[in-house]
């Protein structure tokens, strides 16, 4: 986490990270993005694990010997689960029936939900980015958009409730009909947005101050947005950007690189363009480069960018051996980034302006790639393709240098059919070679689907992965 100026210093984490084995521990990685002043512990602030999008983290998971799970239902799909400094565990939710943002405070001992707190109901996407700030609150835009702090307390008789600490309002810069999509703070305090209709801005709630910047006609804004010391990273339907804040925190952009968004939407996948969070990483800042995948057809590319300049480091074509398409954020730490397929995943609902895709339908096969920028920063290598059937979001430990995911394996063993009857399995995965060396059962059927959303790796070896109908504790014993 700390700048690296020596080029020995440099060099020898560059040879460190070609190899990314287990046995080597938190050092063969090379540093996670920065801790944000403005943002609770680093793993488990955002949806992503810290404000850089990463998905790393520092703690470690479950450790060897057998894994168990228990459900805890909430009758909600839980895509985001935080957890703040004080070991308590938020979880974001929808829920099932009427689609309302709900909050719950999990118990960090039984992941059963002591409080909630709904909030006015958005688009689909909205209920879903937050995050929690330096003061564990969790900071959320509702449908009213609203920006809001939440905050947890013990009540008068010892119990827990959630409370609405702060609110400032958003709807004058926040169009009528568009929504809040993804949200960040910044090493200055303020919290960065962008919304589904294109519009990014900067909203300072200690003096109420809002500034807006509109990207160009057409672009939509379908994932959240990250955030580095240097910029905000934001991927549109069209183009990457980074962009800083002027003098008044009006948004200003720094750079801008169009990729291939292919011919239509690809199966799989919620939005025509990237399905990425773009993700920051690096071998010296842990932000030298910002990454996404386009959505070129057939075979989709990582694309890898010096954060400064725009410079494009490599276009590597990944995903090659299952389904080449990709609603996921890049995972990537040090010089490795890893890529997870979701093309043909059966989504349950789409967005309404999600357009038809290209082909209509497709199987589910999986997929998922490492790719390595080279230590001299003069390109990249393919190290690894496969056809792991990730069913969320992978998350990298750089405590006991593993990948854990979920897997969706089909009835029929051996066909890329997907069925409301699938069994879901927790697994871990070898960075270094793509095996796939430790699964556990979970359970079958809808109320198991991870639907491609992240898992959290909370303190305690605890895995908190969201489901379409609450969360799922793992740990093991």
């Amino acid at each position: 986490m700390r700048l690296r100026t020596r080029a020995t210093v440099i060099a020898t984490a560059a040879l460190l990270l070609t190899s990314l084995t287990p046995a080597h521990g938190a050092d063969a990685y090379g540093p996670l993005p920065p801790a944000n002043p403005y943002a609770g512990p680093v793993g488990t602030a955002t949806m992503h694990g810290d404000t850089g999008s990463s998905d790393a983290t520092p703690l470690p998971g479950p450790g060897a010997g057998s894994v168990r799970s228990h459900r805890t239902a909430l009758q909600s799909a839980c895509p985001t689960v935080l957890v703040g400094a004080d070991g308590y565990p938020v979880a974001l939710c929808t829920e099932i029936f009427g689609l309302a943002p709900t909050v719950h405070l999990l118990d960090p001992a039984t992941g059963g939900s002591v409080a909630e707190l709904t909030l006015a109901k958005g688009s689909l996407l909205g209920g879903v980015y937050a995050y929690l700030d330096h003061r564990d609150r969790l900071v959320a835009v509702d449908g009213n958009r609203d920006l809001l702090r939440i905050g947890h307390r013990r009540t008068a008789a010892g119990g827990w409730e959630l409370y609405v600490d702060s609110r400032l309002p958003l709807a004058g810069a926040v169009p009528d009909g568009d929504a809040v999509t993804g949200l960040s703070p910044d090493w200055q305090g303020r919290v960065w947005f962008a919304t589904g209709a294109g519009v990014v801005g900067t909203a300072d709630d200690r003096t109420g101050a809002v500034r807006t910047l509109a990207l160009p006609a057409g672009e939509r804004v379908a994932n959240s947005i990250s955030t580095a010391p240097s910029g905000t990273a934001v991927a549109t339907t069209h183009a990457t950007y980074l962009l800083t804040a002027g003098a008044d925190g009006t948004p200003e952009v720094s750079w801008r690189r169009p990729y291939d968004r292919g011919p239509g939407r690809k199966p799989g996948q919620l939005s025509w363009g990237t399905g990425s969070t773009p993700t920051f990483f690096g071998p010296a800042t842990g932000t030298d480069y910002v990454t996404v995948v386009d959505n070129a057809a057939p075979t989709v590319n990582l694309l890898v960018y010096r954060t400064v300049s725009g410079e494009q480091v490599c276009s590597v074509p990944v995903l090659k051996a299952g389904g080449s398409g990709s609603e996921n954020s890049p995972v990537a730490v040090g010089n490795a980034v890893f890529v997870a397929s979701t093309y043909g995943y059966p989504y349950p609902k789409l967005p309404e302006d999600a357009g038809p895709s290209v082909p209509s339908s497709d199987s589910y096969r999986g997929g998922l790639s490492r790719v390595d920028v080279r230590s001299d920063g003069s390109g990249c290598d393919l190290k690894w393709d496969n056809r792991t059937r990730s069913a969320a979001v992978p998350r990298l430990s750089t405590a006991d240098g593993l990948l854990r995911t979920v897997l969706r394996n089909p009835v029929i063993p051996g066909t890329d059919a997907t069925s409301v009857l699938d069994p879901y399995v927790y697994a871990e995965v070898d960075p270094a070679t793509g095996r796939t060396t430790r699964t556990a059962y979970l359970g079958s059927g809808f109320v198991f689907d991870t639907l491609q959303m992240v898992g959290s790796i909370a303190p305690g070896r605890v895995v908190l992965q969201g489901t379409t109908t609450g969360v799922l504790r793992i740990i093991a014993g």
